[in-house]
């Protein structure tokens, strides 16, 4: 009776070593960083339907967005916010043709080789009808 009992407290033994190396394993992996989402993430810029954010970049000290207008009618962006930690605003007026495309900069600090995540509001007003609108989108990309 206790030849079994030896076998079964070897067994589990055995077993339980072999689990504790893989979640210590894992949990250096975790702690390093190695199995960080935020690594994983694709970068993006994303708009709704009629104004395009055709590229991005986000430095230390700016936030550059490429945008093009397809919305069938002219507008005047009156700012464009990113919240993000810093909370960076630009309300510079642009003017923006239907089909035409702007280079929009932002001042912003961020720190370099981070991951930038912000939600983009955006407010403009239709040239044809003075009526403002405000579209939401949102950027992630890494920090240049």
């Amino acid at each position: 009776m206790y030849k079994r009992a030896q076998a079964a407290t070897e067994f589990l033994m055995t077993y339980g070593w072999a689990i504790l190396v893989v979640v210590v394993a894992i949990a250096s992996l975790a702690y390093f960083g190695v199995l960080s989402p935020d690594q994983f993430l694709p970068e993006k810029c994303t708009l709704p339907p009629g104004i395009a954010c055709v590229d991005h970049k986000v430095t230390s000290s700016s936030a550059q967005l490429y945008l093009q207008n397809s919305l069938g009618y002219d507008i005047t962006i009156s700012s464009i916010n990113l919240t993000d930690k810093s909370g960076c605003v630009n309300s510079t007026d642009v003017d923006l043709v239907n089909g035409g495309e702007v280079l929009y900069t932002i001042s912003c600090s961020s720190t370099s080789g981070s991951k930038f995540k912000s939600d983009i509001k955006i407010n403009y007003v239709n040239s044809a009808t003075n009526i403002s609108h405000s579209k939401l989108g949102s950027l992630v990309c890494k920090v240049e």
